[in-house]
C-alpha cells in the first residue's frame, strides 16, 4: 500500500514537536479507518519520564476524539536511517490500534513498512488479563 500522504503528514508534524532537551524531532501521523489523519509530535518536559512520544500524542488525540479503528501510523524523524517506536509506543499501538501498518520515514522521505506484530512479537494484551 502507498502511504505518501501519511508520510508527508508525519514529516510535517515534526515541525510542531517540542524536543526542548534532546533536540530530537519526531512526527507521527495516524490513519483512521474513515481515512481521517491525526498528527502528533514528541513533547519533552524537564521531568523526562513525563515526556510523550509523537506516536502516543497522535493516538491519544484520535482516541480522545472518538476514533477506535486504525489502518496505519507513520513515524518520521531527521535521521538518515529509520526511527522505530519505543517500547511504550509499541505497546500502545498494539493495545489501541491493533495489527496495523507502521510506516517508518527517514529525512529523505524513504519508507519502510512493518506490521504491529513485527514490532512487538509476543505482545502482552487484554487476553492476558482474562
Amino acid at each position: 500500500m502507498e502511504y505518501k500522504e501519511l508520510a508527508d503528514k508525519a514529516l510535517e508534524a515534526k515541525k510542531f514537536s517540542l524536543p526542548t532537551y534532546s533536540n530530537f524531532h519526531v512526527g507521527a501521523a495516524l490513519l483512521a479507518d474513515d481515512n481521517k489523519i491525526y498528527t502528533g509530535g514528541n513533547i519533552e518536559t524537564s521531568s523526562y519520564s513525563l515526556t510523550i512520544c509523537a506516536e502516543r500524542t497522535a493516538i491519544f488525540k484520535a482516541i480522545s476524539e472518538g476514533e477506535r479503528k486504525f489502518k496505519a501510523i507513520a513515524i518520521a524523524s531527521d535521521l538518515d536511517g529509520f526511527c522505530s517506536p519505543c517500547g511504550a509506543c509499541r505497546q500502545v499501538i498494539s493495545d489501541l490500534c491493533g495489527e496495523i501498518d507502521i510506516v517508518l520515514v527517514n529525512k529523505n522521505k524513504e519508507t519502510k513498512i512493518y506490521k504491529t506484530s513485527e514490532m512487538l512479537p509476543l505482545a502482552f494484551s487484554d487476553d492476558d488479563l482474562k
